[in-house]
């Protein structure tokens, strides 16, 4: 099963695939990242200040405290993944000196840098006035940031999140990072800004990403229902998209996941699957739980594979990238700042091992799933590093079958799409072999 990935070229041949079929709120979150773009491509005409930082352990609710429109480049690399826009401009990064190891979401958004500055969607992004980075958990964040910062020469703000090497968040741990926020962070985005906190103002915006993150974990959860309503990750992608970018803390975000959940729990009721590219998933045969992030520059042939097969991702890790909530965290109004602090601390990728073996094996009995899938990202180390210890561990203590797959984030040479439906189908007899040994038993 662990044969090495072959690199392809994409091919240019393929007739374009009919249009994708996407529930309302689907639909809905593209009109949002969509309105964020123009909104971000304007956002100097209209005199606001630009911030870029990352998804895990973003501060959104304490920039808008501040008036900055929010780029987040992640966002940008996946969106021209989706795009088809990425190949091209990793190849830019590339022949710029930046070696094939590299994260390809990093070459992705310094070809975009390279090119003219020109977002997913054809529109140009502003110049940033502020680079923030919220460590939480990649090392690979610092890097990037370093060579934006040699591109534009703006202010940066480096906020240090302690690893939880020991398994749980101490009190040193979140008032180190609350003195990070009143000492530098704070005062600085009022100096970029031109803007004076008000506590009151994050207090506001932390309440409505309360709102938001309590119906986002009832859409995540509803998955435990058979057959399960939603993908936790190829349909969990469209749902995440706000809360884990420029919306969460916003109105408008509180009424998406209003909105979506009320969506999830109709389908519930009604006994139905997933909604796929290709209409209503017929039949649930097979609940996986899927560790590490998608393919984006394959994203819809690499969903087919699975509800192709009657397989649905009953939950994955990469839903809690931006945010593990399922396990009781909320942002608390009465605390702001220490939530805010404990918010960073608690990013899936700023878990120990131990904890997301647990996490994993917590998912598999709590979802009924049949084992785990491991889509390990060949340029992503935060997510790749351990990943073999965990798939072992995970068979260890649950007994369940798990298998091990590679692609890319957004680079189309290393997706083999032959190599990977060899391997998942391989996996998919797996499980059968297994239940059908299971039954003989009984």
């Amino acid at each position: 099963m662990n044969t090495p990935v072959q690199m392809t070229r994409p091919q240019t041949s393929k007739k374009p695939a009919p249009p994708a079929q996407k529930e309302h709120a689907m639909l809905l979150q593209k009109e949002m990242i969509a309105r964020n773009y123009h909104e971000l491509a304007s956002a100097h005409e209209r005199g606001k200040k630009v911030s870029a930082t990352f998804i895990s352990g973003n501060l959104n609710e304490l920039l808008m405290c501040f008036d900055f429109a929010r780029c987040l480049p992640e966002s940008n690399a996946l969106h021209n993944g989706m795009r088809q826009k990425s190949g091209k401009l990793i190849m830019d990064a590339e022949r710029d000196g930046q070696s094939e190891d590299v994260c390809t979401y990093v070459k992705a958004d310094l070809g975009m840098l390279l090119g003219g500055e020109v977002g997913p969607t054809g529109e140009a992004l502003p110049r940033p006035d502020l680079l923030l980075l919220s460590y939480s958990g990649c090392f690979t964040y610092m890097k990037w940031f370093e060579l934006v910062r040699q591109k534009y020469n703006c202010e940066t703000i480096m906020l240090h999140v302690p690893y939880q090497g020991d398994g749980k968040i101490s009190n040193n741990m979140r008032d180190y990072v609350v003195k990070q926020f009143k000492e530098n962070l704070i005062p600085t985005l009022e100096r970029v800004s031109g803007v004076k906190f008000d506590i009151d103002r994050l207090r506001e915006y932390i309440k409505e990403s309360a709102k938001a993150e309590e119906d986002f974990v009832q859409v995540l959860q509803s998955a435990k229902h058979r057959p399960s309503p939603i993908d936790g990750l190829f349909g969990a992608v469209y749902y995440m998209g706000p809360i884990f970018s420029a919306f969460r803390g916003t109105k408008e975000a509180t009424e998406f996941y209003r909105v979506l959940r009320q969506e999830i729990e109709q389908r519930v009721r009604a006994g139905k699957g997933p909604i796929t590219p290709e209409g209503e998933m017929a039949e649930e045969k097979y609940r996986l739980v899927v560790e590490g992030p998608p393919n984006w520059t394959s994203f819809r042939e690499f969903w087919k594979m699975f509800y192709g097969e009657g397989a649905v991702v009953v939950t994955a890790t990469y839903s809690k990238v931006g945010g593990v909530y399922d396990f009781g965290f909320r942002h608390d109004p009465d605390h702001p700042l220490e939530s805010l602090a404990e918010y960073c601390l608690g990013g899936y990728a700023n878990l120990s091992l131990p904890q997301r073996i647990d996490m994993i094996c917590k998912y598999i009995d709590e979802y009924q799933a049949d084992g785990m899938l491991i889509n390990s990202v060949k340029s992503c180390n935060s997510f790749s590093a351990g990943q073999l210890l965990i798939l072992r561990e995970v068979e260890k203590r649950t007994g369940k079958p798990a298998a091990f797959i590679e692609t890319d984030l957004v680079d189309p040479r290393y997706f083999s799409a032959a190599n990977v439906k060899t391997r998942l189908d391989s996996y998919f007899q797996m499980i059968e072999q297994k239940r059908t040994a299971a039954g003989a038993a009984h």
